[in-house]
């Protein structure tokens, strides 16, 4: 059954609660804002033609859950070997782009500007996840995972373009 009626009264439970706990607590905002970054993944995902792109993509779906699942308090970490890894990711593609040395307007391509559209959506979760750092409520290796996933996502963007050949078009200031 895909419901229970028992967060009708605005609560919900995590992994390791004993109690029900109220949707309003940060932890909750975090969890539904990754859950958020993750479902525009999948829309991203299924518009990407590149199979390098989409395996990346992938990849950072299935690591987003592990991150969901260690904040609602279950085992599975997300470890320094998985910042590595996004890190790599992330100077593989910047190897591939011109140097940056301004701001860019987002779009190109429609998958380009889907991919803009997941940073700013993972900046919203840099901003809810900083605040349960600074409470003590989650790891180091978790918050600085997430904090690359932005730097990901625009080399993403980027990357499609230039494969595309569309050029990056620098703001009128």
């Amino acid at each position: 059954m895909l419901y229970t009626k028992k967060g009708d009264d605005g609560s919900t439970i995590l992994f390791d609660a004993k109690k029900r706990i109220s949707k309003t607590l940060l932890i909750v905002e975090v969890l539904g804002a990754v859950d958020e970054l993750n479902s525009l993944l999948g829309v991203c995902k299924v518009k990407a033609d590149d199979l390098e792109i989409k395996e990346a993509l992938e990849d950072l779906q299935q690591d987003l859950f592990v991150a969901q699942a260690e904040l609602a308090g279950a085992e599975p970490r997300i470890t320094a070997d998985k910042i590595t890894k996004l890190e790599r990711d992330i100077n593989e593609i910047e190897k591939q782009l011109p140097v940056i040395k301004n701001f860019f307007v987002s779009g190109g391509t429609e998958l380009s500007a889907l991919l803009d559209f997941a940073r700013a959506v993972s900046r919203m979760v840099e901003r809810a996840a900083v605040r349960l750092y600074d409470d003590g409520a989650m790891n180091k290796d978790l918050y600085s995972y997430l904090n690359r996933i932005s730097s990901f996502l625009y080399a993403l963007a980027r990357l499609t373009n230039q494969k595309s050949g569309i050029k990056e078009v620098r703001p009128h200031y």
